[in-house]
């Protein structure tokens, strides 16, 4: 590899960017391709396909073998809540190997007794928030009920190329959301982004299985087609 590919994919690395090198198995010649550039290379859906796999493999296109070598971002899943259903879904989130952060400004339920070995921010999303940063690998769930906590994050969420949104609430609830989204500056196709009633629809019940509806639905977003960064 090229001393000026190796220093162009790690500055991808650094950034959360995904990025994949495309190696000509006959010739040996390497091109990078990140992922802003996807959508216009001759190897796009092959691209695509290795990026949403996360893995890396060998491809075939109009005769040629390829061997695609994914960088790809570790996904993580930021929520604002450090109630229940965040501490169900800690161990579910850790054996999918998704990083969770978890933001809560209220100290009394934001404590490593509650979240061991997890990423636990006792303050405002909106200190949190522009230090953690969002990018396109990075779900964000609100599951407070709280407008103080959980908008701020949300509001964060949209200007962000955030894979997935999700809001825990009653259709009222969202509805009053949505007004406030509103109010501050967005319209119905920012809104739009936001996964609610959260989750898959699988007849959640208790904290537990809510916690898997959530994630699952943040896997089938990962896995599918993804958003094209703004």
């Amino acid at each position: 590899m090229e001393l000026s590919t190796l220093a162009a994919l790690n500055a991808e690395r650094q950034a959360r960017r995904a990025a994949v090198l495309v190696s000509d198995l006959a010739t040996g010649e390497q091109r990078l391709v990140k992922q802003a550039a996807i959508a216009g290379d001759p190897l796009a859906e092959q691209l695509e396909r290795q990026l949403r796999s996360g893995k890396s493999g060998m491809v075939e296109a109009e005769g040629t073998s390829y061997f695609l070598t994914v960088q790809a971002p570790h996904p993580r899943v930021v929520v604002t809540g450090a109630v229940h259903i965040s501490q169900a879904m800690a161990p579910i989130a850790k054996a999918l190997d998704l990083d969770l952060v978890v933001i809560d400004p209220r100290t009394a339920f934001a404590t490593p007794e509650r979240f061991p070995e997890v990423t636990l921010l006792a303050e405002w999303p909106e200190e949190a928030l522009p230090r953690i940063g969002l990018d396109a690998y990075t779900a964000f769930v609100a599951l407070t009920h709280d407008p103080k906590i959980d908008d701020p994050g949300l509001v964060a969420a949209l200007r962000s190329d955030c894979f997935y949104v999700g809001a825990l609430g009653s259709r009222k609830t969202h509805g009053r959301r949505l007004e406030r989204l509103t109010e501050a500056g967005f319209d119905a196709a920012a809104t739009d982004r936001i996964h609610a009633p959260i989750g898959l629809d699988i007849g959640a019940v208790s904290p537990a299985e809510i916690a898997l509806a959530i994630l699952a639905e943040i896997v089938q977003t990962l896995r599918g087609p993804r958003r094209k960064p703004a």
